[in-house]
C-alpha cells in the first residue's frame, strides 16, 4: 500500500476507533486502494488465494488479530464447497462447535429460527440455503477492519523475492501485483503450491509410505469422486419444471438411485426415492442433490490439468448431473422440482465450481495418518499436543463411479474423533507459506475425514492464526511457537482437543483444552457411527499414577519418582506431586487457586478426592505446562 494510502487509514482508525462506522470506511478504502486502476501495486501483510471455506475463516482470523489481509477469490462468492460448490449440508462437528463453525452456525440458527429449523435433511443437523451462506460471509469480512476481499479475479504468477511474496494477479482484465510478507494457498486444489517447489502426493498412497495397512500396496493417482452437485427447489404440484432432455441420457445409470436411500444403513433396499431427496432436504422447499448411490457423482481427475482443461473436462461432469436431473422430474415423477432460480447467479443456475472431494496434498512438517487418528497417544510423535483444528466424521471415501479404483473397506476403519496438527499446515522447509483447505499434510485415506466443512473451517482459522501469530513476532514459520498459535486460537473459541463433553461456555473450556493438549490428562476415543467421539470425563476421578505418569514428560525430577499408586488421587497427595516438582508450592497456594477456579471451599480437606476438572484447572494454574514449548512433533523442548 503506499504510504499516503497507509497514513488515511491510521487517521480513520483514531477518529472512527471501535465503532462499525469505522469498519466500514476502513473496508471501502481498502476496496478502493485496491481497485482503482491507478494502484497497480499493493502491499498487505497476508494474502490469501482463494476465498473458500478455508480462506474466509482464515482471513477473518488473521483480521480479528490485526493482521491487514487481503483475499483474491476467483467467484463472485465466499465459502467454497459450502457455498458456491453447493454443499450446504455440514457433515460432522454437530456437537464441536469450534470457533468460526460455531459462530457460522448460530447465525444459521438465528436466520432460519433455530437448530430445528435447519435440521431439514437427514445427512446432516445443519442445511442451508448457499445463498444464504454467501451472504452471511459477505457480511462478515465486511465487519473486519483489517480485511479486504477481491472476488472474480485470478492469480497469474506467485514468487518469494527479497524476504516477500509478489503475486500478479487479474482484476476486470487488468494486471495487477500485490505484496506480501505471508501466503496462505486456500485454492481448491492446492493450485499456488504446485507452482511452488514443495513436495506434493495425488491419489492414494501405497501401505509402505506411511504405514497404513488399510491402504493399497502400491501407490496410484486414483482421486476420489467429485460432484457437481444441483440445488432443486419445489415450485409447486402442477408446474412442470423438467429440463430439456440432456445428451447421453440414459437412465439405466440412475436406475439404482431410490435404492439403499440410507447409505448408513444395512438393511434391506428401501425403493424410497422420497428419502433419497429427503436426504439433502433444505429449508425453504429446496434440495441438495449431491446423492453417490446411482447419482450425480462422478469420476475425472482433473488436479493437474491446466484450467481451461479443467473447465472442459467439467462440462461432463454437469451434464452428468443434469442427467440426473432429467431422471428425477421425467421417471421419477418430479416435474415439479426445477433448477433453483434464485441461488447462483449463472446462465445455467448450476454452482459456481464442482464439489473436489480431494486435492493435492502437501509433504509437510508434520504429516496427519491414520495411526495418529486410530491411536493418537501410542505413537513416536506426539501430533495430538499440536492440534489446531478438530473432526468427528468417520473416513468416508468416495469410489462408486472408479470400477479400477483398488478396493478399501472404510467401514472397518474405525475412528475416534482426532485434531489436525499444526504441523501439517506447513510444507517442509516452508518459512513463509501456509497451506489450508484440503492441500494440507494428510494422507490419502485421513483426507476422506479431514475433507469435510467444519474441518477446513478450522483448518483455515488456524491457518490465520498461524499467519498472524509468526507476523506479529517477527518469526519464520517454524519458529512461531506452538502453544501460541492454539492459545491464540482458544481466544476464538476454536477447539484444539476434540474432547465432546467440554464446550466452550464451560467455565473451565480453555484449562481442559490446554491440559488436553498437553496429554497430561488423556481423553478417552470412541468410534461411534458418523460422529466419532473423544470424552474428557471432567467428573471421573484420577489415580495417583495417572497423574504422576502424565507430568513426567515434561518434569524431569518425576522420571524416578514412584510414589504413586492405583489409588484414587487426593488433595494431600496432589500437593506431594506438585512439591517434587517445585518445592516452593504450599498448601495454601493450592487452596488460592481452588477457590479461584469456584471450586466448593467445604470440599478443600486433605483427603478429598479430586475429579479431572479439578486437576486439570488446578495443574493449569499453579503448574501452567502449557507453556512449555513443544516442537512440531509434539515433542517438548526442555
Amino acid at each position: 500500500m503506499h504510504k499516503g494510502e497507509a497514513d488515511f487509514g491510521v487517521i480513520i482508525i483514531e477518529k472512527e476507533k471501535n465503532t462499525m462506522k469505522f469498519r466500514y470506511i476502513k473496508s471501502i478504502v481498502l476496496l478502493l486502494c485496491f481497485s482503482f486502476p491507478g494502484f497497480a501495486q499493493e502491499e498487505v501483510q497476508l494474502l490469501i488465494i482463494g476465498g473458500g471455506a478455508s480462506g474466509v475463516s482464515a482471513g477473518i482470523q488473521a483480521s480479528l488479530m490485526g493482521v491487514e489481509t487481503l483475499i483474491l477469490e476467483e467467484t463472485p462468492w465466499l465459502g467454497g464447497m459450502l457455498t458456491a460448490a453447493g454443499v450446504s449440508a455440514i457433515d460432522g462437528n454437530h456437537h464441536m462447535p469450534s470457533g468460526i463453525w460455531g459462530e457460522f452456525r448460530q447465525k444459521l440458527y438465528a436466520h432460519y429460527g433455530g437448530p430445528e429449523a435447519v435440521e431439514t435433511g437427514w445427512v446432516s443437523n445443519t442445511l442451508f440455503e448457499p445463498s444464504v451462506g454467501n451472504r452471511f460471509f459477505q457480511d462478515w469480512v465486511k465487519e473486519q477492519p483489517s480485511l479486504t476481499v477481491l472476488n472474480q479475479v485470478t492469480w497469474k504468477e506467485v514468487k518469494f523475492e527479497g524476504g516477500k511474496w509478489n503475486v500478479v494477479y487479474f482484476q476486470d482484465n487488468k494486471e495487477r501485483t500485490v505484496y506480501a510478507k505471508m501466503l496462505i494457498d486456500a485454492t481448491e486444489l492446492g493450485d499456488v503450491m504446485a507452482t511452488l517447489d514443495f513436495e506434493y502426493f495425488v491419489g492414494m498412497d501405497s501401505q509402505e509410505r506411511f504405514g497404513e495397512s488399510y491402504a493399497p500396496e502400491v501407490a496410484n493417482d486414483i482421486v476420489q469422486d467429485l460432484t457437481y452437485v444441483v440445488t432443486l427447489k419445489d415450485f409447486g404440484k402442477g408446474k412442470d419444471m423438467t429440463i430439456p432432455r440432456p445428451e447421453g441420457y440414459d437412465p439405466a445409470v440412475f436406475a439404482c438411485a431410490c435404492d439403499h436411500a440410507d447409505p448408513t444403513s444395512f438393511d434391506d433396499p428401501t425403493n424410497d426415492c422420497q428419502k433419497m431427496l429427503n436426504y439433502g432436504r433444505l429449508p425453504n422447499g429446496k434440495y441438495m442433490i449431491n446423492w453417490p448411490n446411482c447419482g450425480n457423482d462422478i469420476y475425472m481427475n482433473i488436479i493437474e490439468l491446466s484450467p481451461d482443461d479443467r473447465n472442459e473436462a467439467l462440462k461432463e461432469a454437469k451434464l452428468h448431473s443434469l442427467r440426473f436431473v432429467y431422471y428425477i422430474q421425467h421417471e421419477l415423477g418430479y416435474n415439479h422440482l426445477g433448477i433453483a432460480d434464485d441461488e447462483y447467479p449463472t446462465h445455467d443456475g448450476l454452482p459456481f465450481i464442482p464439489y473436489h472431494r480431494e486435492s493435492r496434498r502437501t509433504l509437510a512438517e508434520s504429516m496427519l495418518t491414520l495411526p495418529h487418528v486410530l491411536d493418537p497417544y501410542r505413537q513416536d510423535q506426539a501430533l495430538y499436543r499440536t492440534g489446531i483444528a478438530v473432526g468427528d466424521y468417520t473416513i468416508d471415501h468416495h469410489h462408486k463411479m472408479n470400477p479400477e479404483a483398488p478396493e478399501i473397506d472404510f467401514i472397518k476403519i474405525r475412528v475416534p474423533s482426532y485434531n489436525i496438527p499444526l504441523g501439517s499446515l506447513i510444507p517442509v522447509g516452508s518459512t513463509h507459506f501456509i497451506v489450508a483447505e484440503k492441500n494440507i499434510g494428510v494422507s490419502n485415506i485421513v483426507n476422506g475425514a479431514s475433507r469435510l466443512q467444519p474441518v477446513v473451517l478450522g483448518i483455515g482459522q488456524a491457518a490465520g492464526a498461524l499467519a498472524a501469530t509468526a507476523l506479529s513476532e517477527g518469526k519464520n514459520l517454524q519458529e512461531v511457537s506452538v502453544r501460541s498459535v492454539q492459545q491464540n486460537l482458544l481466544k476464538s473459541n476454536a477447539y484444539i482437543m476434540p474432547f465432546i463433553d467440554v464446550k466452550p461456555d464451560h467455565r473451565h473450556f480453555q484449562a481442559i483444552q490446554r491440559i488436553g493438549a498437553t496429554g497430561i490428562l488423556k481423553g478417552f476415543g470412541v468410534p461411534y457411527k458418523w460422529a466419532n467421539q473423544t470424552w474428557f470425563y471432567p467428573e471421573k476421578e484420577v489415580s495417583e499414577f495417572e497423574l504422576a505418569d502424565g507430568l513426567r514428560p515434561f518434569y524431569t525430577n518425576l522420571i524416578n519418582y514412584w510414589s504413586a499408586s492405583g489409588e484414587m488421587l487426593t488433595l494431600r497427595f496432589f500437593h506431594e506431586i506438585l512439591r517434587e516438582i517445585d518445592d516452593k508450592i504450599q498448601l495454601k497456594d493450592i487452596e488460592g487457586a481452588w477457590g479461584d477456579a469456584g471450586f466448593e471451599k467445604g470440599l478443600f480437606k486433605p483427603e478429598q478426592r479430586l475429579n479431572r476438572l479439578q486437576v486439570a484447572v488446578l495443574v493449569d494454574r499453579l503448574l501452567n505446562p502449557f507453556a512449555i514449548p513443544v516442537d512440531l512433533q509434539g515433542l517438548p523442548e526442555h
